[in-house]
């Protein structure tokens, strides 16, 4: 039945942000090293194994949107509009993401990402694997007519872009400037059998 379907699934959801939510206070209020698995659990009055039905890592706990960040991006290139360019609408959705990640409640949330090397290194597998999920996007729109590399290429300097910018002064600024040089870039590519580097969507 669709009715407690839907339920079953928000219960989940509100678990899941349950959970999320009291491990990155404990990791604010404590030190990231110093809390555990099992102290989130007990915190959020649910067992470990919930934890990890949810989470596959205490890493994960960190980057809970880490998943809806993905599907936003690959959603900027399958969702857009009939004919809308590519670039443009990548743009909009980096913009967006780091209107949220240089929100002033996240600072605190990025100085301990920066002090533990355990958080940037699955930032950086993250920064990956968004990468190869936004290729995959552009090169299975057939309107593109990219190789491969071309669209491997593109992803991860969208990606990139995206963590440039949180890093920058004034990261609007940033990501207009970097995304002059992805519009630039992409020009230049050639559609398959096409020598003249004609510029395309």
């Amino acid at each position: 039945m669709t009715v407690p379907s839907g339920r079953r699934e928000r219960k989940k959801a509100a678990t899941r942000q349950k959970i999320a939510d009291t491990a990155l206070r404990l990791f604010l209020e404590r030190g990231y090293d110093a809390v555990g698995i099992r102290d989130v659990a007990a915190e959020a009055d649910v067992a470990v194994t919930t934890v990890f039905s949810h989470f596959a890592s205490k890493e994960a706990l960190v980057f809970e949107q880490d998943e809806d960040f993905e599907q936003r991006l690959t959603q900027a290139v399958t969702g857009r509009a009939p004919h809308e360019p590519l670039i443009p609408a990548l743009r909009r959705e980096i913009q967006a993401l780091v209107r949220h990640c240089t929100a002033d409640s996240a600072a605190p949330i990025w100085r301990m990402i920066d002090e533990s090397p355990a958080l940037r290194e699955y930032e950086d597998s993250m920064r990956l694997r968004h990468a190869e999920s936004l290729a995959a996007a552009i090169a299975a729109d057939p309107a593109l007519s990219r190789t491969p590399t071309a669209c491997r290429a593109i992803a991860r300097f969208v990606i990139d872009a995206y963590s440039l910018a949180r890093e920058a002064a004034d990261p609007q600024t940033a990501v207009d400037e970097i995304f002059q040089m992805i519009e630039a870039a992409w020009g230049v590519t050639c559609h398959p059998g096409n020598s003249t580097g004609t510029a395309g969507p």
